[in-house]
């Protein structure tokens, strides 16, 4: 125990140990705040879609040798965010498989151009590391660093700025347009926020496990609390705290730092599914 809490501290020596647990942080926090949303919903796979686009997009940045290639991916999945909200409001293509489509469609030509556009010796160590953020979380450059951190401020001051309209939309999106809401505007606005949740935790978890990141802690939440308030407010302490431990033992442990988060996630949904089992044979 005393060599782990050693490796520990020796690790915070490091910037890059502390700018991953800082954007670890503020990219849990932001994932669960609209994870909420997502959840209840149910259009909890946006998240999965949408990952999928970014890997596409990262595929197209490294065909081009872009070496900063954020503020690329990034507008690609925010137009696909876009398209993909029109799209599902298509009485032809409903929200289902217009994810379904843009996802499996991004995901192959993204591996495709990989493969025949290859600029790395090492392609399956590339496709892995994006997929499953494997350990770019702790390659983080400065820039980068406050890149996440005025993004993510952004994206929590515009939650708790429009957090009524987000709250009105959510449960009754036809009685919030009877009352003046702008619906349509603001289910945009969560589409946006959500693409660029997603790029940011493409360095944290990778591609495919970002839904993960976002559902898990507001699943766990729901299963004991049911104001919608308490379920945020338990959802975002629960996401940081999740993170937080997560990445602690993968520095200590030497495993992957996305899949040990979500492993870390999967646990405490289940404790938390044991805790409202509990309360409700209690009642």
């Amino acid at each position: 125990m005393a060599d782990i809490i050693n490796k520990l501290a020796d690790s915070f020596q490091f910037d890059i140990v502390r700018y991953a647990l800082i954007v670890g942080v503020l990219i849990a926090l932001c994932s669960s705040l609209f994870g909420v949303t997502l959840v209840l919903k149910r259009f909890s796979f946006i998240g999965d879609g949408l990952s999928h686009v970014a890997f596409g997009a990262i595929a197209i940045a490294t065909v081009l040798n872009i070496t900063d290639n954020m503020p690329l991916v990034l507008f690609i999945t925010v137009i696909s965010a876009v398209l993909l909200l029109r799209t599902g409001q298509n009485a032809k293509i409903r929200g289902d498989a217009a994810i379904a489509m843009i996802s499996v469609g991004s995901l192959a030509v993204g591996y495709l151009l990989m493969n025949v556009f290859s600029t790395s010796g090492n392609l399956s160590g590339d496709v892995c590391s994006t997929l499953f953020g494997s350990y770019s979380i702790l390659t983080l450059t400065e820039s980068k660093v406050w890149l996440c951190i005025a993004l993510s401020s952004a994206v929590i001051l515009i939650y708790v700025f429009f957090y009524n309209r987000i709250f009105s939309v959510t449960f009754d999106e036809n009685f919030a347009k009877a009352t003046g809401v702008r619906a349509s505007l603001y289910n945009l606005l969560i589409a946006v926020i959500i693409a660029v949740i997603i790029v940011l935790a493409m360095n944290l978890v990778g591609s495919l496990l970002i839904s993960a990141l976002v559902i898990f802690p507001a699943l766990s939440a729901m299963r004991v609390f049911k104001s919608f308030k308490s379920v945020t407010v338990c959802s975002a302490v629960l996401s940081v705290v999740c993170a937080v431990i997560g990445m602690l033992v993968s520095i200590a442990g030497g495993t992957p730092v996305g899949a040990t988060i979500v492993a870390v996630d999967i646990v405490a949904f289940i404790i938390f599914s044991v805790i409202g089992l509990c309360l409700r044979r209690s009642r």
